[in-house]
């Protein structure tokens, strides 16, 4: 069975978007936007995932902005969401090990798309470990 997440950047972060949809065929996307390069206020659509992940449409998603900082910041003021950014392979495994994660935070212009493609897939793959973990993942959820 497929997995489903969803997906939203704001305009720098369009074309990763595109390239991550493109590379994880084996992932169903609900793509929240945007869908240009026009100009767009990276808050919309952290608002856009916050409420696909409140109404448990997805469990997980992907945000992308130019630096990953600002997209992460507007998705992580709901209790709901553990938006991570991640610039490596072993951050995406430690915050989906560690902390649970449930949104990736990418940013385009900082981070090239093989390393932003390592990511993703460790970021689908790796499973919360719970245990000692568990408990603070709870005192921030």
């Amino acid at each position: 069975m497929k997995k489903t997440l969803a997906i939203a950047c704001d305009h720098g972060g369009y074309d990763l978007k595109e390239a991550i949809k493109a590379q994880f065929t084996d992932i169903t996307w609900i793509d929240l936007g945007c869908d240009s390069k026009d100009s767009v206020d990276y808050p919309d659509f952290a608002a856009k995932m916050i409420k696909s992940i409140e109404s448990a449409e997805v469990e997980r998603g992907i945000l992308i902005c130019g630096t990953g900082i600002g997209i992460s910041i507007a998705a992580n003021r709901s209790p709901k969401i553990r938006a991570a950014l991640c610039t490596d392979v072993t951050m995406a495994r430690l915050t989906r090990a560690h902390n649970d994660a449930n949104v990736l935070a990418l940013g385009a212009r900082i981070t090239g798309i093989e390393t932003a493609f390592d990511i993703v897939e460790t970021f689908l793959h790796t499973e919360f470990e719970g245990g000692r973990h568990a408990r603070r993942v709870e005192k921030i959820s």
